[in-house]
């Protein structure tokens, strides 16, 4: 849905055309929504300019770039590529040297007082670390920058789309992010790291995109060069990419992700960029853990930044598998599909009532934080004391001779007597990095108590279907990884001896499998899985439980983070294009009144229209005496009328500037377009009557080659076009000559379906659907089966 300040679609009421198939009734109102929730408040929605803009100050710009320019340009970009890396390893490794160190002194404060017996003081430490830590981090996202909640990906993922929502990548959301999310996974919340750093790379990266600061005294005139969208898309991407590779240190993995999950246009040279990018954070990352390795760095280990490296710590033989384990396999896959499928309908369900709550202001945010919290604290306190003590065995690798637990898996006792350890406490009272590893290790098929291993699932789960909507930084990647891993331990119990994998493997399964059946990303998480792991035997049995993971769930619902698009009300264009939009034109689907502007036009006239509107372009149509008959000269932006205006170059008379005029005023850097902050508005512009009275020359501002269809063509390709060239504006010209030469502008609000079918509700039937198991299919087939059963009996 597009904002009120973007460009509605325009189009005189006269000048439309008559609908040619009975079937397709226009209403005559749409009242789709057309602001987004992001950071749960309403904030208007602009798209983003890729398009060139093409005027006499452009060529003027590019015939006076020399050579020397253009190579600085070129080192600038892998300059920026450089610092990118640097600085998102560098925040990588502090946000995991906090969590670790932060959650690591709560963990060992609490279990010196359950050895000491002190199990309720214990239980207080714990649950108030807990809400002043998830208090903190509500706090100064609600309170300092509301659009740094959540992972980040879905914002990021509709900015490179196209889609401009205000101060996702701004310095103040980047600092929010990386501090908040530091507290909310200290907290013991069921959350992540990876999804926020994702987030915090592409903010990294969008800063270093906006072409200088006036503000701050940056104004060197290299970095003018990055004052376009375009530019700032690439830089964001690479940044996203680095995000990935910072959070998993899975440098292929994070250009992989980039790639699939998040572009929406890509090109060539973004695969060198973005995989220098990634590596340089991969030696950031390797640097700090050598310097850390020695215990300078607190309670960060070896075996920080979720680095599990199944090949080297364990025996090659336990990560063996045959042609008999493909039907295991088949069912983890399919098993991670439907719970992959219910999580997200359950996600969007806790969301919307989070919403809901969230509408009420900021008390009712950190009310509902504090509630999560609790609730959380609880569980992990609780769930412990119905899991059996167990043994330290003598034998086995993850064992000391001595009889104790070893401290790789990071056990703990909680209230058992020495020489034992509870696996329940184990999961919950470490950080998700160690659960993680530690459901990941093989050679420990009797480590687990099979009760404490469903406890610990069902516990996963719903904490992470109640954590995420909570208002801090936060991500679903990791929890989604840990309750996989936890599922795949259960399926591989439960199969006992019909299955000859190890449990550590089948954890790596089942992680693969409820990613694919949430995210629904196969190749991205396929290498992320083999980087994470550094086992390149696990790639038949990854690939396959992905495709089939994927494949199931996708006939159940869409990705969470498509799911979470459409709940912030972000307006992403699909790869796909509906069935009903073949049948429509784009003359269907343009409103109007359609305003523009005369080559050379009268100020008042310019100034009444960006009072009255708030149109971002505007058709320049040129009539006589300039051209013999009226003839569509290109688009003027609302941005450069702005600029204009506020040089107060006018003119007494209604005639052309002189050629070498403009020149001399006006210089390509003039039009470029401000980075995030505070921009123009024609309230800016205070202006005398006498000024009003004068006249502006569009034609050097105008861009003179927009893109344009035919009014005939169907909206299904008009929409391929808009989405693969990354358009802002999309003119439609009549399909006649005597006609005004301009019918109306396509913009991203006319493609969206809320808008097509709100014009045309009798198409509502006709949209595109997958395969999906509606819930009355379900109902029947599970009857027929049991009267077949019954039946057969």
């Amino acid at each position: 849905m597009a904002s009120p300040l973007e460009d509605p679609p325009m189009e005189e009421e006269e000048q439309r055309p008559q609908l040619t198939r009975a079937l397709l009734h226009r209403s005559a109102t749409n009242n789709t929504s057309q602001v987004a929730m992001v950071g749960s408040n309403p904030c208007p929605i602009e798209s983003l300019d890729y398009e060139m803009i093409e005027n006499d100050l452009f060529d003027q710009n590019w015939r006076m770039r020399s050579k020397a320019d253009q190579v600085r340009y070129v080192v600038l970009k892998w300059t920026f590529c450089l610092v990118i890396g640097i600085l998102t390893g560098i925040v990588g490794f502090v946000i995991n040297l906090a969590v670790e160190n932060v959650a690591g002194f709560k963990h060992d404060a609490v279990s010196a007082l359950m050895e000491s017996s002190s199990y309720w003081t214990a239980f207080w430490v714990f649950a108030g670390s807990n809400l002043v830590l998830l208090l903190f981090a509500s706090s100064i996202t609600a309170f300092v920058s509301p659009a740094a909640g959540g992972s980040g990906i879905p914002e990021v993922k509709a900015y490179l789309n196209g889609v401009d929502a205000p101060s996702i990548f701004s310095l103040r959301t980047l600092g929010v992010k990386i501090v908040g999310n530091i507290a909310a996974v200290s907290s013991s919340l069921h959350v992540g790291k990876a999804g926020p750093m994702v987030h915090t790379g592409a903010c990294i990266a969008a800063i270093f995109g906006q072409g200088g600061s006036r503000k701050y005294g940056l104004t060197c005139r290299w970095l003018r060069y990055f004052k376009n969208d375009r530019d700032r898309r690439d830089l964001v991407t690479i940044g996203a990419g680095a995000g990935v590779a910072a959070a998993f240190r899975a440098p292929v993995g994070g250009v992989v992700f980039a790639l699939e999950s998040l572009s929406s246009w890509w090109r060539s040279a973004l695969i060198w960029r973005s995989f220098f990018t990634t590596a340089v954070v991969a030696v950031v990352l390797r640097l700090f853990i050598e310097l850390c390795g020695s215990g300078r760095c607190g309670m960060f280990g070896q075996g920080g930044l979720i680095m599990y490296d199944v090949s080297t710590m364990f025996d090659d033989d336990l990560m063996t598998y045959h042609l008999k384990d493909i039907p295991t396999v088949i069912l983890i896959g399919v098993a991670g599909a439907l719970l992959g499928g219910l999580y997200n309908l359950l996600m969007m369900k806790v969301l919307r009532v989070y919403n809901t709550i969230n509408e009420g202001g900021r008390a009712h945010k950190l009310l509902l934080a504090a509630t999560v919290s609790i609730l959380t604290s609880c569980c992990v306190f609780g769930l412990p004391w119905l899991a059996p003590c167990r043994p330290c065995p003598t034998t086995g690798s993850p064992w000391s001779p001595d009889g104790t637990c070893h401290a790789l898996n990071r056990f703990r006792r909680f209230h058992c007597p020495p020489g034992h350890y509870n696996d329940l406490a184990s999961l919950f009272l470490n950080i998700n990095d160690d659960a993680i590893r530690n459901l990941y290790s093989t050679g420990t098929n009797d480590v687990y108590h099979p009760g404490s291993m469903i406890i610990f699932f069902v516990a996963s789960y719903a904490l992470g279907v109640l954590s995420y909507g909570v208002v801090a930084p936060s991500g679903l990647f990791v929890p989604i990884i840990l309750t996989g891993a936890t599922y795949g331990r259960l399926v591989a119990m439960l199969l006992g001896g019909h299955s000859g994998l190890d449990h550590g493997l089948v954890a790596i399964l089942g992680s693969a499998s409820f990613l694919g059946g949430t995210l629904r990303m196969t190749v991205s998480v396929c290498v992320i899985i083999l980087e994470l792991t550094n086992n390149l035997l696990l790639l038949p049995l990854v690939m396959l439980v992905l495709l089939i993971s994927k494949t199931v769930a996708d006939s159940f619902n869409s990705s969470i983070y498509d799911l979470i698009l459409q709940l912030k009300g972000l307006p992403h264009l699909d790869g796909h294009t509906e069935p009903y939009m073949r049948q429509l034109t784009v003359g269907d689907v343009v409103a109007g009144p359609l305003r523009s502007f005369n080559g050379v036009d009268k100020v008042g006239n310019i100034v009444h229209i960006l009072r009255t509107t708030g149109h971002n372009a505007f058709p320049v149509v040129d009539e006589p005496p300039f051209s013999p008959a009226p003839v569509l000269y290109g688009l003027v932006l609302r941005a450069h009328l702005l600029v204009l205006l506020k040089k107060r170059e006018f003119l007494a008379a209604p005639e052309r500037y002189p050629k070498e005029y403009v020149a001399g005023r006006f210089q390509a850097e003039d039009l470029d377009k401000r980075g995030s902050g505070k921009h123009d508005t024609i309230g800016d512009v205070e202006l005398s009557w006498e000024e009003m009275e004068m006249y502006v020359d569009l034609h050097p501002f105008t861009n003179t080659s927009p893109y344009t269809v035919v009014e005939t063509m169907s909206l299904a390709k008009a929409l391929v076009l808009f989405r693969e060239v990354g358009l802002r504006h999309l003119l439609v010209v009549p399909k006649a000559c005597d006609r005004s030469p301009v019918v109306g502008i396509l913009t991203r609000h006319d493609f969206m379906p809320e808008h097509i079918l709100g014009l045309h509700p009798v198409l509502l039937g006709s949209r595109w659907k997958r395969l999906r198991w509606q819930k009355g299919a379900v109902a029947k087939y599970f009857r027929s089966l049991l009267v077949w059963i019954a039946n057969s009996g």
